[in-house]
């Protein structure tokens, strides 16, 4: 009996839920709707929040209420995790309202939607991209957000994503006897990350693929690619000098030696 009773009190209060929620959607006080919209919004309701707050954009177009509504509506979205939809009225919220006090907070979301959006580094990394962009533009309007050390550490995140896209990449086309490929994605890679932690991998596995693809080539082109292994293992030399691949690195050195010798023999 006793849960029969309470069954019947959840049913009551939640047809009382509805029934209120139902009540704020029809109704056409605008100062109602906006109160309960920023009840639910601070309650966490953000679903029941989101569709009030969205009628009231329209109907507060022009007026006071105008920034505050079109804030809690962005926010919501925000805090729904929609944040391709977030980040689109986050940063219109920062046109609209250009010296609003909250524009650096909606700045600063907006690029955290892209953050929030940027996947594994297996992935395709469009949305990595667009979060540095947009934590960088942030920062550049806000030079002294006391958010630019946190900006600054979720930048460096991101680039370590490109740094091992980049790097798995060069790797696959190695792996996959792409040589050319490997080596030119190497070198842009080295190019784009002068610091990566990969760097010392990177130098070495352009002295390979140099010698592998050099190899494999008909001899009309043997020498200049021989050549090219030979320039890059001066460059893995100089800059890992104790490096504990430099033996192997030796291999591809000496036989491409040998093989610039053996064709200018023939010349």
């Amino acid at each position: 009996m006793k849960h029969l009773l309470f069954a019947s009190l959840v049913v009551m209060l939640v047809s009382s839920g509805c029934s209120e929620y139902n009540k704020v959607l029809k109704s056409s006080d605008i100062e109602y709707k906006y109160e309960k919209a920023v009840e639910y919004f601070e309650d966490e309701k953000y679903y029941n929040a989101l569709p009030i707050f969205e009628e009231l954009i329209g109907l507060t177009r022009g007026t006071q209420r105008a920034e505050k509504v079109y804030y809690y509506h962005a926010q919501s979205n925000y805090y729904i995790r929609d944040y391709y939809l977030a980040n689109y009225y986050l940063t219109n919220f920062t046109k609209n309202f250009a010296y609003s006090p909250l524009a650096e907070e909606c700045q600063f979301l907006a690029a955290m939607c892209s953050f929030n959006l940027s996947p594994e580094y297996s992935l395709d990394q469009t949305d990595t991209k667009v979060a540095i962009n947009e934590m960088q533009l942030f920062l550049d309007k806000y030079p002294q957000t006391a958010l630019r050390d946190s900006c600054n550490n979720m930048i460096r995140g991101l680039n370590s994503k490109l740094e091992l896209k980049s790097y798995e990449k060069a790797q696959l086309y190695e792996k996959t006897q792409y040589y050319k490929s490997a080596v030119i994605a190497l070198e842009n890679a080295i190019q784009d990350y002068p610091t990566s932690p990969y760097k010392e991998e990177m130098y070495f596995l352009m002295v390979r693929a140099s010698y592998k693809f050099a190899e494999r080539s008909v001899d009309e082109v043997k020498l200049e690619r021989f050549n090219d292994c030979i320039e890059h293992y001066y460059k893995f030399v100089a800059s890992y000098p104790e490096s504990d691949k430099l033996k192997t690195a030796e291999f591809y050195f000496e036989e491409s030696r040998k093989e610039i010798d053996r064709l200018n023999e023939k010349l």
